[in-house]
């Protein structure tokens, strides 16, 4: 599956610099790799904050978590080539 079959998600919360950074590489990823992308705020939904608040930013491939913390950008390439 071509990369840009894909949606990556990232899971982050306002001021968090982590989340910022995942955000900005995601968004370079994208624009190279043609993937769609969706940012939501973790304290915007009780049941994404009792799952990942303790581990943004969180990345989602196809909705299935793929990492957190930070973007392993390797790896994430080799899962969208998929």
């Amino acid at each position: 599956m071509p990369a840009a079959d894909h949606l990556v998600t990232v899971i982050t919360r306002v001021g968090c610099h982590l989340c910022s950074e995942a955000e900005q590489t995601i968004a370079r990823m994208a624009a190279e790799l043609g993937f769609a992308t969706d940012v939501v705020d973790v304290d915007s939904d009780r049941g994404l904050a009792n799952a990942y608040s303790d581990r943004v930013p969180v990345i989602l491939v196809d909705g299935i978590e793929h990492g957190y913390w930070q973007v392993e950008e390797e790896r994430l390439r080799q899962r969208l080539a998929r």
